[in-house]
């Protein structure tokens, strides 16, 4: 038989390591801080060590402690996934994605038929949020994260990465009727802006562009119009220049559909990098099988943008 702590001791100290606070821990336990103190001072006399340098703060782990959290948390993590993969006797558990709501919106669904052909037994849970899921909680499976670098302490792959070009309808430019030469001439038009929520100064954003244009066309002067349009969501302001309103610097893999179709264009050549699309889970999830075949579509998926889409500028970007 094995030997354990009580397990409130346990579960006291990986949420105040992990969460690196008594009070926090308290709070996600639904208890005082003082009995997350007296359950940690349980576990420091079983094990006969301290955990926790408790001063200076904030909270830091001793050496014991070091060693013990990362064999807690793996060990709570698996045990929530196990959890997690269990469903009701007689039907399939899907398997639940996280996504950004652009990407899952415009990307993801759009081809899901073709993987329903595919794997008609295993269903999708598909959570569209631009907030990040936090997959050691069970609330998903697997999670599609944008961004620069791929994420640390998880399973993770590269799906692509894209660039940002200033996009718009065709039916924009047939109404102004004249040539774009220039990258002062996309002035001529409604601009359309939308809110970057990771606040990342370097965002692929019109000042970005506009910025960068400045440097090869010295008639670019930007005056305070610096768009006629700002959206708190990306997918309005996808719908906006769909619908010939304006034009925004877009993904082009977000938007790769649009392109394919020639409902969009792209304005001008001038392009910015982007982020990157990563397929992420958590090491050891039991459901590894199905959560690989889900990697192997997606990377399939991806590899099939490349040709579709229109001009000369994405082969230069990092292959997908």
């Amino acid at each position: 038989m094995r030997k354990l702590p009580p397990l409130r001791s346990l579960q006291a100290f990986e949420a105040a390591a992990r969460l690196g606070s008594f009070k926090a821990a308290a709070v996600e336990l639904n208890v005082t801080p003082t009995a997350i103190s007296h359950q940690i001072r349980l576990l420091e006399e079983i094990c006969g060590h301290d955990l926790f340098q408790r001063h200076p703060r904030p909270l830091v782990l001793t050496s014991a402690g070091a060693r013990l959290y990362p064999a807690l948390r793996n060990g709570f993590d698996a045990l929530v996934a196990a959890m997690a993969s269990v469903g009701p006797s007689g039907g399939q558990v899907p398997l639940r994605v996280t996504s950004p709501n652009a990407f899952a919106s415009r990307w993801l669904i759009p081809r899901l038929p073709e993987r329903r052909d595919r794997y008609p037994d295993i269903p999708l849970e598909i959570i569209g949020t631009d907030a990040i899921v936090d997959l050691r909680s069970g609330d998903a499976d697997v999670a599609i994260r944008y961004a620069r670098t791929m994420p640390a302490g998880f399973v993770a792959q590269e799906i692509c990465r894209d660039a940002f070009f200033p996009v718009c309808s065709p039916a924009l430019l047939a109404r102004d009727g004249r040539a774009i030469e220039r990258a002062s001439d996309l002035l001529r038009f409604p601009l359309i802006h939308f809110d970057w929520m990771n606040r990342d100064p370097q965002a692929p954003t019109w000042q970005q562009w506009l910025a960068t244009a400045g440097m090869i066309d010295p008639g670019l002067t930007v005056t305070e119009k610096t768009w006629a349009l700002s959206f708190r969501e990306e997918l309005h302001a996808i719908d906006a220049v769909v619908a010939g309103q304006g034009i925004a610097i877009c993904s082009d893999v977000v938007v790769s559909q649009e392109l394919e179709c020639g409902a969009l264009v792209k304005a001008h050549p001038l392009s910015l990098p982007g982020y990157g699309f990563y397929l992420v889970s958590m090491s050891h999830h039991p459901r590894q099988a199905v959560i690989e075949a889900f990697a192997v579509w997606t990377a399939q998926q991806s590899n099939r943008l490349l040709p579709h889409l229109p001009g000369s500028e994405r082969h230069r970007q990092r292959s997908c």
